[in-house]
Order: C-alpha cells, then structure tokens, then sequence
C-alpha cells in the first residue's frame, strides 16, 4: 500500500463538541492514484425531471464504499466549470479515486457526491461558444434547478439526510463561483460551502454574505481556495478580505499552481475531509501551505509571504553569504537551502506596517523583493501585514485627492528644502474653494516621505471625506529634520522659525489655504510631537488645533526647555484653553516607548490647568498607532 503522510492533532472532548481534527497542509503523494487492494465507491449516472429548464437532465453519483440503502448519508453537491459538464470531475480530477483513498485511511464520513451539470438550458453541452450570454445566464439560472428540482430527486431516489447540516456544496472555477454564490445565498439548505478557484461569476463579497452575523451561526465551513498564479486569484481574495473584516471564520487556502485540476483536485481532498463531522474554527486560519505576496513586494516577487494566520516567510538567494539574519525588530535566522536561497518563517506578527532589514554576514541591506521606506535613519524594507480593521486606510472607490511633492527655499533656513501636500478631491476644478490646512510631522531617523507613504495619509483623508466624517483640508507632510538636534533648544527654535516664516507663507502663498488659524492644525509623531508640543502650545495665535502623536516632553532631557514650557503654559493657561479648540494627545498604550513621559507631562498639564483629550491605541511606537491617531485626529479638527 502507498505510504500517506499526514499530520494529526489531537482530539478533545469539551462537553459534546470535538476539538480538533486531522490538519494537513496539502495532498500527499499519490493521493490521486488508484489502489486496487482497498474498497471502492461507485459512479452511476442518473437523469431526472427538470421543471426548472423543461427537460430532463443528467448527472453522476457517487456512492461511497460499503453503501447500503438501510443507511442514511449526508450529501456533497460537486459542480464543474464553464467548459465541463457533468463529467468533468470524473475525467479531470477523478473524484472516486481521492475519496476512496481518504475512505481507506479513515479520513472521509461516509456521504454520496452528485456530480450534475449546472449549465441549466435544454442544450446543456460545453459546445460552440461557451461564453455566450444565454450560456453564462444558464449558470445562474441552475440555483433554481438545483433547490427545486436536483435534490429533491437525490433526496427521493437515496437514502439521504436531507437537513441542512448533512448538505454540503463545492465546486471548480465557474462552478465555485455557483458554490459561493448558492450556498451562501442559501444558508438553510447548506452548512458546508467550497470554492475552488472561484471564477468571476462570484458575486460581490457584500452581496454573498450580506448578513455577516447570520453567516457566522449557521455556516460549519466556508472554504476558499486558489492557486497563486491563477488569473482569477483576485476574486478569491476580494472575498477573503471581506471575510475578515466582518470577521466570518472561513479558510483561506492558498497553494503553488495555476487554474487546473492540479489546485481542484488538491482543493477536493482537503475540503472533503472537513465535512459533515465537528470542525475546529480556532484552526482555520492556518490550513494554507503558502501565504499571499505582501502588498509592500515590489511588483511580481513571491516574497515576502503573509499568511492567515499573520506569520511572514521571507526568502532570498545569496549562495555566497555565510550568514543570514532577519532584522524585524526580533532577529530570526535564516536557514540555506541547497539551491542557494535562504529563508525563514516569522511569529505571528501585529498589524500594519513594519520596517525590517537582512543582515547578511553582518551588514544590514534592504530586501531586493520589497520597497524601501526612509526610516530608522536610513533605507529598509517595509512589509504591510492585513488585519481586520485597516479598512479606513484601504484603497476604495470614492473620489481621490493628489498627493504633490513641492520644493521651495527655506529663507528661515537659507537652503532649499522639500515637502508633500495633500489636495482633496474637486482641488483643480472647484478654482473657487479655498481649504483648511493641518501640517504633520514625521518621527525622528525619518522624514517627509514618512506620512506620505508609510502614513497612508491621502488614502486615510479621502475615506474619511467619502464618508462625512472629515472636512475636505490640505495636508502639508513637511520635513521636520533641522540642522540642530529637535531635543535642544536650539533645534526647536529652528523648527518654529522654518515653520512660521517660511513653510506656512509658502502654503498659503501658493495653494488656496485658508489663513486663519481656526483654519490651521499642527500635529506630529515621536519627535514631530515634541515640534507641535513647542511651536503650537507657543503659536495659539496661529493654530486652533495640535495633535501630539506618541510624544511627551522627556524628562530628564529637556530640563531647561520643560521648566521653561510648563512655566510658560502655567502663566497662559487661560488663552491656550480659550484659543484651542482641540489638545489632541495620542499614546500607543503602555507598550509605546513615549508613555511614561507623556503620563508625566499630562499630569503636569492637570497642575497647570490646561486642558487636552487624551487616546490610547495599543500597539506601540508604531506606524499602525499614528494612521490611527491620523484617522481620529482628522474627524476632529476644522
């Protein structure tokens, strides 16, 4: 007998319900192979009466070895794609052979697998062309022929059970996109749903599952599966994303391959073993043999690859390197490969944004197969990792504003200097608006580019404007690097200076900014919060509203500027609370580097009586915190 590999989790009995089950990451060898030594199931084809299309129609069923028409079986509907017809399972992907090897190994609940046609016309054959219009519309119209005619026969003609729990249905390309569509748009006839490959017949992902909560109690398994390389992986994805951000369990199933049966048959075995017995949720998200290229890769590469479950794997070939680290604020190692490529799988990792390098044999560098962020105080890689709620960042269809790079001479600075700005929709044709203005700073070892391309500012504006919560403004993503260290007196001094007497001139100069300052805010992450907590608490005539962004005065550092801030703010207490609309003071929870001096200083700001709001985002010093505190900030201000 071939040897079959497998890796079993234990099982658990809590109360009734069985934790637990057999994971695999994928097919092993010769699961598709015929054993002449084991039982065997049996293929008929039938033909029933269809109301639906007026005719009568075939299709195959299996029925599993050791059948008896004294036992009742739950019941697998298997459907086909826009080429295929009731036999393309049997001819492609041989569905018999896969389920009796799973039988053998005691892998499989007994259950009977109809294998119909779900073109639903009178000519139902995969001749002439099959993407003509009355042959797509078939597709759709087989949800009909199957509720109301196909499994009322098989539950008529075989001893089925025939509620909800003991039905499932899967199906390949076009097929999975009927699968999804049918079965999640049919939630009391099926518990148990597959797409393999899903073409795009699949409806929207708002549209297939409109009810997220209802989805959630009734479903047993939501299966999504692909191969990286299919054209079609996209509609798989959209649906996946969707998934999650409603937070509806389901796996998501990548592996290496393309849009052939190769992926279905892999996809068939996998998702059969699920069915019609207790299922573990807690384990969907770590079913993937292979995770989806980041969004940060640089256009095709493979790699980095993130995984349902937020692990990274990373590769690179270096046959002549002797050592190789990933830096990701943790060191991994990496491990080498026969062929030269090096490679290494992460923790689970939190969400957003995250800078990492390769040390290779001691020198850190940036990975060829990702972009390269200014950050750290120097060029490294960026990896974004998805999770739940990033949807406020997320590129959708509304109305888009621009993001310019400007360079200007600095008369303040007497040099020439650069910075970003943001324009909202409707900037170039509406002449006649004029906007309010927030200027942002970045984090120390970074610069201008940091909110445009690692804050994800113009993506995170043009949402909240789409959606009423912000005002349309101008954002001016400046560079907050001075010749003087922004921790000296000095360097804050420079920093006002730059700002007042050239930056805001040259902002309002040439873009239609509104200059009054219920119509400017300034705010910063880090070291820029240090420049708001300077230049706006001193400059209340100019701003009515600053964002301090993980930030703080540091104690012990800043003796002589703190003393002279606090004495300041204590003897005009009274026109800072009357000229700021909004003291917006923002940590990363405890974990943020800032915390214990901003707890300080707040509780200074308590003695003194000036007023200010306070948000925790947990997560650090971190850029997932400030388009955080950008997103909240931006609904307040103007």
């Amino acid at each position: 007998m071939k040897r079959f590999f497998k890796l079993i989790f234990v099982f658990c009995l809590v109360g009734n319900t069985t934790i637990g089950q057999v994971l695999e990451k994928e097919a092993p060898a010769g699961f598709d192979q015929v054993q002449a030594e084991i039982p065997h199931g049996k293929i008929d084809s039938i033909q029933y009466r269809s109301k639906t299309v007026g005719t009568t129609r075939k299709a195959l069923v299996y029925t599993p070895p050791g059948y008896s028409k004294s036992d009742k079986y739950p019941v697998l509907y298997l459907l086909h794609g826009i080429g295929g017809d009731e036999k393309e399972w049997l001819k492609g992907g041989h569905p018999e052979v896969i389920l009796d090897n799973l039988y053998a190994e005691g892998k499989l609940e007994p259950m009977i697998v109809v294998m119909p046609n779900g073109r639903a016309m009178k000519d139902d054959r995969a001749v002439g062309n099959i993407m003509a219009p009355e042959k797509v519309e078939a597709f759709a119209r087989f949800e009909k022929d199957l509720l109301n005619d196909l499994i009322p026969f098989i539950e008529k003609k075989y001893p089925v059970l025939t509620d909800r729990e003991n039905r499932a249905i899967a199906g390949l390309s076009m097929g999975g996109g009927q699968s999804l569509n049918f079965g999640l748009g049919n939630l009391d006839k099926f518990a148990w749903v597959g797409g393999f490959s899903s073409a795009p017949n699949t409806k929207a992902p708002e549209v297939l599952v409109p009810d997220p909560a209802k989805a959630k109690e009734l479903l047993k398994v939501l299966w999504i599966s692909c191969g990286n390389e299919d054209g079609l992986l996209s509609f798989s994805k959209r649906t996946h994303d969707y998934l999650v951000q409603e937070e509806v369990p389901h796996i998501y199933y990548l592996e290496s391959g393309g849009h052939d049966f190769k992926v279905w048959k892999n996809g068939l075995y996998m998702f059969s073993q699920l069915l019609f017995k207790p299922v573990d949720q807690s384990k969907f998200n770590k079913y993937s043999p292979i995770g989806t290229p980041a969004a940060t890769n640089i256009r095709n590469s493979k790699y980095p690859q993130i995984y349902p479950d937020h692990r990274a794997k990373f590769r690179i070939k270096a046959p002549e390197a002797e050592k190789i680290q990933l830096d990701l604020g943790k060191k991994y190692d990496m491990i080498k490969g026969e062929d030269g490529v090096w490679e290494v799988m992460t923790d689970s990792l939190s969400e957003g944004f995250h800078y990492y390098s390769l040390i290779i044999d001691g020198v850190a560098v940036v990975d060829p197969s990702s972009e390269a962020f200014y950050g750290m105080g120097r060029f490294a890689s960026g990896i974004e990792v998805p999770f739940k709620g990033d949807g406020y960042y997320q590129l959708k269809d509304v109305p888009h504003g621009e993001v310019r790079r400007v360079r200007y001479f600095s008369t303040a600075l007497r040099s020439w200097r650069q910075f970003f700005i943001y324009t909202p929709p409707g900037y170039e044709t509406n002449t006649a608006e004029t906007y309010p203005t927030l200027y942002i700073y970045h984090g120390g070892g970074e610069d201008e580019t940091g909110w445009a391309r690692q804050g994800k500012t113009d993506l995170i504006i043009d949402n909240l404007i789409s959606e009423g919560k912000a005002k349309k403004m101008l954002v001016v993503m400046a560079d907050g690097n001075m010749p003087a260290s922004a921790f000296t007196e000095n360097g804050l001094r420079q920093f006002e200076r730059e700002l007042k007497e050239s930056l805001i001139p040259y902002v309002e100069k040439n873009y239609r900014a509104k200059s009054s300052a219920a119509n400017r805010a300034l705010a910063g992450l880090s070291m820029g919060g240090l420049q708001t907590l300077y230049a706006g608490v001193n400059n209340t005539d100019l701003f009515s509203y600053l964002g301090v962004f993980s930030s703080g005065w540091i104690a012990g550092r800043q003796t002589e500027i703190v003393d002279a801030q606090y004495a300041f703010m204590k003897e005009n207490a009274s026109k800072i609370n009357q000229d700021l609309k909004s003291f917006w003071i923002a940590m990363g929870g405890e974990q943020d580097i800032a915390y214990q001096n901003c707890q300080i200083m707040m509780k200074k700001f308590d003695e003194i009586g000036v007023d200010y709001s306070y948000s925790e985002y947990p997560g650090g010093h971190t850029w997932p915190v400030w388009r955080n505190n950008l997103y909240n900030f931006a609904q307040v201000i103007f």
